[in-house]
């Protein structure tokens, strides 16, 4: 267990990657569907024992060192629709080109326990990708689609979908795909994209394992 008294060192040199979740503040969004991005660099911090709660650039942000790289941990705290200004103003500072961005957000493509790692690549209708690509001034940044169930009937109001919670069992997944995006956001920050996509696009958490396609 981690003991407040024996922290690790502080890291050294530059902030080399952005390690952003995507997600709204306040407590009353923390556990929807919609936060899955904030719920997975929280997951991450606490494997790296971090607390994010410095405050800067409209987020709050964690100072942790992953494999010998020093990154910065963020959630926005602008509201979904407007990530892209934390991202681009940490950018900006550090001077981190696209491709050192990761982002971690909620998929309704795709089921609860399941990812998908991509280099790049559009917005998909997501408001929050949608921010940081435009702000950014490119879709280069390499992301992490955290799967979190598809709108039960066609009818049914998509931001009443993204703001609801998840049962038990999509629960337990999610808190499975959470590890495994974990690993993926730690391999993209040591450059291995390519197996960070074949170790993680094939995912089924239900099923307890990785499976290739």
């Amino acid at each position: 267990m981690f003991h407040p008294f024996c922290r690790p060192a502080q890291p050294a040199g530059p902030i080399e990657y952005l390690i952003v979740g995507l997600g709204n503040p306040g407590r009353k969004y923390e556990t929807t569907r919609h936060n899955a991005g904030f719920l997975a660099v929280d997951r991450l911090a606490e494997r790296h024992h971090a607390k994010i709660d410095r405050i800067k650039f409209k987020a709050v942000c964690a100072d942790v060192q992953i494999a010998g790289v020093r990154c910065l941990l963020m959630k926005p705290q602008t509201f979904m629709n407007n990530s892209g200004e934390a991202v681009r103003d940490a950018a900006a500072f550090y001077k981190i080109p696209p491709e050192r961005v990761v982002v971690l957000f909620d998929d309704i493509s795709l089921p609860p326990g399941r990812l998908r790692v991509r280099r790049k690549g559009s917005d998909g209708g997501h408001n929050g990708i949608k921010s940081i690509l435009y702000l950014l001034g490119s879709d280069q940044f390499p992301r992490v689609k955290i799967g979190v169930g598809a709108k039960p009937r066609p009818e049914y109001d998509l931001a009443d979908w993204v703001l609801s919670g998840f049962t038990r069992e999509e629960g337990e997944a999610l808190s499975k795909a959470l590890d495994a995006a974990c690993d993926a956001a730690e391999l993209l920050v040591q450059g291995k994209t390519d197996e960070a996509m074949n170790r993680c696009n094939g995912f089924v958490a239900d099923a307890g394992r990785e499976d290739a396609k």
